[in-house]
């Protein structure tokens, strides 16, 4: 039981794996529109926020790479994600094999 559930585990983190493998180039951020009179909403731009070595990071955008960046954006969530299961099922499997050998002592 616990040797299929283990096999189990390690083909999820073996497919965890690939997936990461294929990803796209990445960036952490996120796309907000900004207002150079935020009364009457004129003046509109693009900036990207986000935080990179420990330091908050604001850049401007231009409306033709706003596309790009946006399919960056979404592999590194995507990566976050994978990365965060991958650990969950490791994590898992460690527990397990500890179960196991503990088990098989005399």
């Amino acid at each position: 039981m616990n040797n299929k559930k283990q096999a189990q585990i390690e083909m999820k983190i073996k497919n965890i794996k690939n997936k990461i493998r294929e990803l796209k180039p990445m960036r952490p951020g996120k796309i907000t529109t900004q207002y150079k009179d935020k009364k009457t909403k004129t003046g509109a731009y693009l900036q990207i926020n986000y935080t990179y070595k420990m330091k908050s990071i604001t850049e401007y955008l231009r409306p033709q790479f706003e596309g790009q960046i946006q399919k960056e954006i979404e592999s590194f969530n995507e990566f976050k994600k994978l990365s965060q299961t991958l650990i969950d099922l490791s994590l898992e499997l460690s527990k397990l094999k500890i179960k196991n050998k503990i088990e098989d002592l005399p």
